[in-house]
């Protein structure tokens, strides 16, 4: 079939093979979903690409910096697929093109979305233990730790997608059936435990904050953590858990319009498109812009900012403290 697949999952195809138009609210449905996944995804690739060239060329590399540019890369790669699936709906409507789209952009979805909670889980658990034990975090860390598990991070997710691609028939034609639920159910539980992972550690940073025996105040690293975390709870888990879903009942269900992968389809978006959003507000939050010389290199390095500032009263840190606040922990 060349008829292209949405963003959204829909097939453009007449119905069980038939003649028969696809309904009007099904056409209705895809387009808006595919237009709202295109202008979300412009506008996180944009704010992606912005987070990539500051924290890869631009400022110094710190422990939770380069969780951080990691993460960028996998939203920008996610965003990416999106943006091209839209576009060929488009394309396919008004232009009555039908551009066949390789089966492969299955699996870079899944390795990116893979990839991006893995970071997520491990900036959550590195910024847990550093709140929780400071003085063993501070001595014992090993000095390239974040560098290490990144690599390790995006290898098995890629080892993952491609063994997931292979036997389910998204890299090569044919698949196995018997492997494919096998590979399924391991992809499934290192999900789940990525999110136990996520969920725990975001749970005992809250349960410190609030609820300690002493009074910890949240740095702005804190306060982008824990944000970080909350969308994509919010916006992205749900995409992940639907695809696992639907992995296990689609010999069932034989639905064409599908309205709720659409709705998990956008706000996994809005999850990877939030992020860079994210940190810029939350560098830029409470702060005074002075004759134009603040910069988003200087608003990223506040949201990555593991130290207290003083208030207004009693001073402002300058600019190089604010530079050097970070490297601490250097990776």
């Amino acid at each position: 079939m060349n008829a292209p697949v949405t963003a959204s999952g829909i097939s453009l195809t007449p119905i069980n093979g038939s003649d028969q138009a696809t309904p009007q609210n099904v056409i209705i449905g895809t387009v808006i979903s595919d237009l709202l996944v295109t202008i979300i995804a412009l506008v996180g690739l944009a704010g992606n690409a912005v987070v990539l060239w500051l924290l890869g060329f631009r400022m110094q590399r710190t422990a939770f910096s380069v969780y951080i540019l990691n993460l960028a890369g996998a939203d920008f790669l996610f965003l990416c697929c999106h943006f091209i699936y839209s576009l060929n709906t488009f394309i396919h409507y008004f232009h009555s093109v039908s551009i066949s789209i390789p089966s492969f952009f299955i699996t870079v979805l899944f390795f990116a979305y893979i990839a991006g909670l893995s970071f997520l889980s491990a900036i959550s658990t590195e910024r847990c233990l550093s709140v929780l034990w400071p003085i063993w975090y501070r001595c014992h860390r090993p000095r390239h730790t974040s560098a290490v598990m990144c690599a390790l991070l995006w290898a098995l997710s890629l080892l993952l997608s491609i063994l997931e691609g292979k036997y389910c028939g998204f890299l090569f034609s044919g698949a196995h059936q018997v492997w494919c639920q096998v590979l399924d159910l391991i992809t499934a539980g290192w999900l789940i435990f990525l999110c136990v992972l996520l969920s725990g550690s975001s749970l005992a940073l809250v349960s410190r904050l609030l609820c300690g025996s002493q009074q910890v105040q949240p740095t702005r690293l804190y306060v982008t953590v824990l944000l970080t975390v909350l969308f994509f709870l919010l916006c992205g888990l749900p995409s992940g858990i639907y695809w696992f879903l639907k992995s296990w009942i689609k010999h069932h269900l034989n639905v064409v319009y599908d309205p709720l992968f659409m709705v998990t389809v956008v706000v996994s978006c809005v999850n990877s498109c939030a992020n860079p959003i994210i940190y810029f507000l939350v560098g830029s939050f409470m702060q005074r812009w002075r004759k134009g010389r603040q910069t988003l290199k200087l608003v990223l390095q506040r949201a990555l900012q593991d130290t207290l500032e003083r208030d207004e009263h009693g001073g402002r840190p300058p600019q190089e403290t604010l530079e050097m606040s970070g490297r601490i922990l250097a990776s």
